[in-house]
């Protein structure tokens, strides 16, 4: 065997000790049963999805003011240089809400600590949404390529071809990922799919005050989602006694947007959610925030009333019409 070949192994071993590696973080879903296949749905989607490769995000590409640069990515940015510092690159949320701009992939690590302080509601609102919609496409892209790479792979089994070494681990990876049976491909395109803006912004609009609630401001809790370890996490001042959990605490903005989409994606409490949107996908539909919300009524002891404050966010604040926003497909700020 000469140099070339053994390099080669080399890399492929290592290659796939990092998937198996992946693909042990979280334990797997006990009991999944998996529907037969529909080949004529399955062969409609793949008409539907253009189907590429997974890319990585493109690297950054710095543009605009210094100090607006500088500004996105202070910690201890204010909430006013944060809205100076949009304006200065570019970055309306007017335009983008009309569908004429396309959002720049710039991912903040944190709010700015001083939100509340922003006296004008539609100022306020403005500088949250335009703060967390980046991050919640960029989630939504990276679910994407796990879905036409999912589709792909469904598509050359439904067909009769054979899945490569790389592929099979891959699939490995992404049922313990998912919490799903291995080799239920069915049940995991009901569970690799994206949120809606729309709901996204609503929620975390909702479950952090937006943006000015102590969780965000410490941990970057942007959805208020709760864990019971015994380490970390910020116990809340009004917990009932006997309760034990808290709310999980994130490094950075984006770790709690994706944590929040694996959670609806995932935890058996949102089963009627991924059931909904499937019957979206099966009917050609596009996946609607409004009508996802329905499904929410137990992410918050409110229930109903929950729901019902998610649909007049969303509603009041025209969010629906981020649905179809994109990020820009050159830049990171």
């Amino acid at each position: 065997m000469n140099r070339f070949e053994k390099g080669a192994l080399g890399v492929m071993g290592m290659m796939v000790a990092a998937v198996v590696g992946v693909s042990l973080l979280t334990p797997v879903d006990r009991a999944t049963a998996a529907p037969r296949a529909d080949l004529a749905e399955l062969k409609a989607s793949l008409q539907r999805a253009a189907l590429q490769p997974v890319v990585l995000p493109p690297k950054p590409i710095l543009h605009g003011g210094l100090q607006a640069l500088s500004t996105l990515h202070r910690r201890d940015t204010t909430a006013k240089r944060l809205s100076a510092a949009f304006r200065e690159i570019g970055y309306d949320f007017q335009r983008v809400m009309a569908g004429q701009h396309a959002v720049p992939r710039l991912f903040l690590p944190t709010l700015p600590r001083d939100m509340a302080k922003i006296r004008e509601s539609k100022t306020r609102k403005a500088v949250f949404f335009q703060s967390i919609l980046p991050l919640v496409l960029q989630v939504n892209e990276e679910i994407r390529a796990e879905r036409r790479r999912l589709w792909r792979l469904r598509y050359e089994q439904a067909t009769g071809g054979t899945i490569d070494a790389v592929d099979q681990l891959w699939l490995i990876a992404l049922a313990e990922k998912y919490r799903v049976k291995r080799g239920d491909v069915t049940t995991l395109l009901k569970r690799v799919d994206i949120i809606p803006p729309s709901l996204a912004l609503a929620q975390a609009a909702e479950e952090s005050g937006w943006g000015t609630s102590r969780f965000v401001r410490e941990g970057n809790a942007v959805f208020g989602q709760w864990t019971w370890a015994k380490s970390g996490g910020i116990v809340p001042r009004e917990r009932e006694e006997g309760k034990t959990h808290k709310v999980r605490r994130f490094e950075t903005l984006m770790d709690s947007v994706r944590a929040y989409a694996r959670n609806l994606n995932t935890h058996p409490a949102y089963k009627a959610l991924r059931a909904r949107r499937a019957d979206m996908r099966h009917a050609g539909d596009p996946v609607d925030g409004l009508n996802l919300a329905e499904s929410l009524d137990r992410y918050s002891e409110r229930g109903p009333a929950y729901v019902e404050t998610l649909r007049s966010i969303i509603s009041h604040n025209d969010l629906l019409r981020l649905d179809d926003a994109r990020l820009q497909s050159d830049r990171v700020i």
